[in-house]
């Protein structure tokens, strides 16, 4: 989008527009020249995720529709943690938090452009919170919070049953503090976050009507979810962070590749930045043809390489390809197909144990007994290295073994195991 007053409009179309304050004095503000903005991170793991992934490329939509970014890594919000509904936060050392901060800075910074007229602006609310008075921040903010609204809160209300902390309670005022500091500051007037966080940039937006008697602006961005309401967020080895020592790229990637066909339509309206007309073509295409996966395919492509760039997307489709007989696994990269298989699932067998194919489809669960293996074989199933096996009694070694030590177990088309020799 290159029109400021476009780009309310397409972030309504991709779905990313869940709540917001008035919404004409909004698309008429975002309307009238660069708009000052900012969203918020706190630092609660070393790593981004995918949840932080929609908040970042929103900001980076508005960037590239003229308006001016403030990427707000939560140094002091960090230390105290938002209230959620499965209890309290385990608080975070300060020394923690303070590599976490630098960590999330590092990923954000790949995203956004911190050149040019309307150039991207990273700030860290320790910076004004460490050292505020305890009376001062009670007189200057938490003046402005009648008790009764923050109790109706829908997570507090939730928490209030088991207990809820002071600390975590008054969350809400620092958090609209940063956006009356930034206000004031910075001239931001526009704060969006997730839907979660819904009562925290409302809060915001009355602090600075109530302190300063000035306008602000806010919109939230919808829980993105599964076709049956669960969250996404979550792989088979844990949270999809955007660290690749956290989840592999190829982890990564297959997670895009294997999303509901219902969910595609609306993940590349919100992940990518394809535009209106690819996007239908992409949907027109896929519901004509499903079994070819056009939109998970074009999902995972663009998102990994958004994430992790183009060169390590490229070696990850060769890398999807070769495993499933469509490339040549001796020309993969050690570190990629490692990655692949252990995403697949592996086993690690000693190299000294001499067992036959057999008992390796067993061991990579691959076959659940040795008569299944055998019969897998013999009925032309069976595939080291992408090469159909005829003998049952082969036994593997390392002259077999592909990028240092790796063979590659196949049934049928699309079971896949690794078995690394050591």
């Amino acid at each position: 989008m290159s029109s400021h007053a476009n780009v309310l409009d397409d972030l309504e179309w991709r779905g990313l527009v869940a709540h917001s304050t008035d919404r004409d004095a909004l698309h008429s503000h975002l309307g009238q020249g660069s708009v000052r903005y900012y969203v918020g991170f706190d630092p609660t793991a070393p790593s981004l995720h995918i949840g932080n992934l929609v908040q970042i490329l929103t900001a980076r939509r508005l960037q590239e529709a003229g308006h001016t970014p403030y990427l707000l890594v939560g140094g002091a919000t960090g230390l105290i943690g938002d209230p959620r509904d499965s209890g309290e936060r385990v608080l975070n050392t300060l020394d923690t938090v303070k590599d976490w901060v630098e960590r999330l800075r590092g990923q954000l910074e790949r995203f956004l452009s911190f050149d040019g007229p309307n150039a991207a602006t990273m700030v860290n609310n320790y910076d004004w919170t460490a050292s505020l008075s305890t009376i001062d921040f009670l007189r200057d903010i938490g003046k402005h919070f009648p008790v009764n609204r923050m109790l109706a809160r829908d997570t507090v209300k939730r928490r209030l049953e088991d207990g809820i902390s002071f600390t975590e309670f008054s969350y809400v005022l620092l958090q609209s503090m940063d956006y009356l500091n930034l206000y004031r500051d910075r001239g931001v007037t526009l704060q969006f976050g997730g839907s979660d966080q819904w009562g925290n940039l409302t809060g915001g937006v009355e602090l600075v009507r109530r302190a300063d008697g000035g306008h602000a602006h806010a919109f939230a961005t919808p829980l993105i979810t599964k076709a049956d309401g669960s969250k996404y967020g979550k792989s088979e080895g844990g949270a999809l962070w955007l660290d690749p020592d956290m989840l592999s790229p190829y982890g990564f990637y297959q997670f895009w590749l294997n999303v509901e066909d219902v969910k595609v339509g609306e993940l590349l309206r919100v992940f990518t930045f394809l535009d209106h007309d690819e996007i239908t073509d992409i949907e027109t295409r896929s519901a004509e043809k499903p079994f070819l996966r056009l939109g998970q395919k074009a999902l995972a492509a663009h998102v990994t390489t958004l994430v992790h760039g183009e060169e390590e997307t490229r070696r990850i489709e060769e890398a999807s390809a070769a495993l499933f007989g469509g490339g040549d696994l001796g020309a993969l990269g050690g570190s990629t197909l490692a990655a692949a298989l252990r995403e697949a699932g592996s086993v690690q067998v000693p190299a000294s144990a001499g067992l036959d194919v057999v008992g390796l489809l067993v061991e990579s669960g691959l076959a659940k007994s040795k008569g299944e293996a055998r019969r897998t074989v013999g009925e032309g199933g069976a595939y080291l290295n992408n090469e159909r096996v005829t003998d049952p009694e082969l036994v593997p070694t390392w002259d077999h073994t592909v990028a240092g030590g790796w063979l590659v177990l196949r049934r049928g088309k699309k079971n896949l195991a690794g078995v690394e020799l050591v």
